[in-house]
């Protein structure tokens, strides 16, 4: 495991907006202290990938540590190959709230925004 104080690191490869770190950091509060969100990219989805959102505790020797204000988000080394270049947000509409990730190695993604190609 890495020590997230040995591990602050903040990666031009992917960007977290202020929206999304401030939705980040009032979750992590609700999860717990030592609650971190963990962005993973998976097998499956109506195009092929999927994104996963999760809480995690333990950070692996692996992980791409992000931190902006008090949010702190974790990538793993194979998800991060699908995910280089991207943002993600937060975004709030009438219809719904959610994340966005703004994925530029996605070829193609389904109407949903939660699974795509490349």
């Amino acid at each position: 495991m890495t020590d997230l104080a040995q591990s602050d690191i903040v990666s031009a490869d992917v960007t977290v907006t202020e929206g999304a770190a401030k939705r980040i950091a009032f979750l992590m509060q609700q999860e717990g202290a030592d609650a971190k969100l963990r962005i993973e990219v998976q097998g499956g989805g109506c195009s092929g990938f999927s994104y996963g959102f999760r809480f995690d505790t333990q950070i692996n020797d692996d992980d791409l540590i992000i931190k902006r204000d008090n949010a702190v988000v974790l990538i793993d080394e194979t998800s991060l190959q699908f995910l280089g270049g991207s943002s993600i947000d937060y975004v709030e509409d009438l219809m719904a709230a959610a994340f966005r990730i703004d994925n530029p190695n996605a070829s193609s993604a389904c109407g949903c925004g939660t699974s795509f190609a490349i």
